[in-house]
């Protein structure tokens, strides 16, 4: 049986298939009743030094809803890093006042290195362009909620288009390697400056799961069962000049989806810009909204399994 009690949660990288799985089913159960004492006594330590929305707030309602309590802050302006405190201090006095913590962090590999110094489980919120392993985890979720047999290795193979900033969207990165373990096929739709990098490339050659890369969603979009969109992170960019000329590279509109195979649907991480547009919410394929409030059964079990108050 897969081992979570105690675990930090830093990279998907860290997950084997059956991980993932034990994880989704326990998602279930939580999805399926309420369990409004089962963290009683606990204290979830929430240190975001970057903005989040979806992320933050289902942590906090996540650990609430099951009787546990929340302490932190969602601006590291008015956290000790103001001062001058180094990261690896925060960690260790956080540590003694919560009995988990999620960090969302700037820097790749910010949550590692605060693993390295943490007496507490770490969950990591997402790491600069790094890594997002709860948004995968909920993507997942997502992804075996809407296609029936995605999990069964025999089920025809999935096809999945992750579309836009490709370079820097760290849920991205994340969920390309998680879906290596299905049996999937995966295409890349993205301006050439905003492309998947390289090495993720070379891990799917490694894995054997086949890929191709796009300019045009029309080629494609009768062949998916899953379309990832993304948006362009200005706050990732280093000339604003080249975010300027990529911004609106892709917008989906509903009049693109003629001809989409019924079961398509269109996930999102959010926040979206303009990426999306609103014709998209009515149409049978948005479930990017459902998507988001899936955080919170799949953060719950996540919780519960990391403080050891479920197996």
């Amino acid at each position: 049986m897969p081992g979570f009690r105690g675990r930090h949660i830093i990279s998907i990288k860290d997950f084997t298939k059956d991980d993932l799985l034990f994880l989704m089913q326990r998602a279930r159960a939580m999805h399926r009743e309420t369990r409004p004492d089962l963290l009683a006594g606990k204290v979830l330590g929430s240190l975001f030094f970057e903005p989040s929305t979806r992320t933050r707030l289902s942590f906090e309602s996540a650990m609430s809803k099951l009787g546990g309590r929340v302490v932190g802050f969602a601006d590291a302006g008015v956290s000790s890093q103001k001062k001058g405190e180094t990261l690896a201090d925060t960690i260790r006095m956080v540590d003694d006042y919560a009995d988990v913590i999620v960090m969302r962090h700037p820097v790749e590999g910010a949550a590692r290195h605060a693993s390295e110094v943490s007496r507490v489980p770490i969950i990591n919120g997402g790491d600069g362009a790094n890594q997002h392993p709860t948004q995968t985890f909920l993507d997942l979720f997502t992804i075996m909620e809407t296609q029936e047999g995605f999990t069964d290795d025999a089920r025809k193979t999935l096809n999945v288009c992750f579309a836009g900033d490709l370079k820097y969207g760290r849920t991205v990165h994340s969920l390309v390697i998680a879906l290596s373990h299905f049996n999937t096929r995966i295409f890349f739709l993205s301006p050439p400056a905003l492309a998947i990098p390289r090495h993720y490339l070379a891990f799917l050659d490694e894995r054997r799961i086949a890929y191709s890369e796009h300019r045009e969603l029309s080629e494609i979009v009768a062949e998916l069962d899953i379309l990832y969109a993304t948006r362009i992170q200005a706050e990732r960019f280093p000339d604003p000049v080249e975010y300027e000329r990529v911004r609106h590279a892709y917008v989906l509109r509903a009049e693109m989806f003629d001809g989409a195979r019924k079961n398509l649907r269109i996930l999102h991480p959010l926040p979206r810009v303009d990426e999306v547009d609103t014709s998209v919410d009515g149409t049978p394929y948005a479930y990017y909204f459902q998507q988001a409030a899936n955080g919170i059964p799949v953060r719950q079990a996540l919780l519960a399994l990391v403080l050891g108050a479920i197996e």
